[in-house]
């Protein structure tokens, strides 16, 4: 097996801590068009998910049509609830300041996005100019092709790079790409055995040094 030679970071629940306030927005927004409070638990199992995926579980549970703009409203509402309240992943600078090997981020989220929540954390410097979006190529995880472009675009070959990922998407994506993944946080005991498991961010420096 080819040593790790390069990382590929998911963003959103792997370096910033933002998928809770994303559920915030799509709940608070929902609410008014008869979203019950019920569909936080689905929308928690949605995290990863793209976003359109979420509004139309919104949809499906909201008394009340949703508007045509009901995206943008979830997003600046979002980006409020981000500039009052974000923080970065517990160990995600402490991390990048001390990685020796190249590394990048891909995310389901729009470009935009990414940026806005690296540059609210401090991350964004280590991290510019390595930015992939999923909607700059038009394919979302759990697809691989997101990790295969940004692969091909930082030069290496997809058995050469790793991925972390705190999300099953996140994971699937990887695995199907031929990468190694490590998967952060809690995970069903299901998991495939390829996958390596770390509890925190702190603790992938470790877990690089065994491959």
């Amino acid at each position: 097996m080819n040593s790790i030679r390069a990382l590929i970071f998911d963003c959103d629940g792997t370096l910033v801590d933002s998928e809770p306030w994303l559920v915030e927005a799509m709940l608070a927004e929902g609410a008014l068009h008869g979203l019950p409070g019920a569909a936080r638990e689905v929308l928690d199992a949605q995290r990863g998910a793209p976003m359109s995926r979420q509004i139309a579980v919104v949809a499906a549970r909201s008394s009340q049509p949703l508007p045509a703009d009901f995206e943008d409203r979830v997003r600046a509402r979002m980006a409020g609830y981000f500039k009052a309240h974000l923080q970065p992943i517990e160990g995600a600078l402490e991390l990048v300041r001390g990685l020796q090997l190249p590394f990048c981020v891909a995310s389901n989220g729009p470009r935009h996005k990414i940026e806005l929540v690296l540059g609210l954390t401090g991350l964004l410097p280590w991290f510019e100019g390595r930015i992939f979006s999923a909607y700059d190529i038009g394919a979302w995880k759990p697809a691989p092709d997101l990790f295969l472009h940004a692969a091909r675009a930082i030069g290496f070959a997809p058995a050469e790079c790793a991925v972390v990922e705190d999300s099953a998407s996140g994971i699937a994506a990887g695995i199907a790409a031929g990468m190694r993944v490590f998967a952060l946080g809690e995970h069903p005991a299901d998991l495939p055995s390829s996958v390596r498991r770390i509890a925190s961010l702190s603790a992938l420096q470790g877990s690089l040094a065994a491959h």
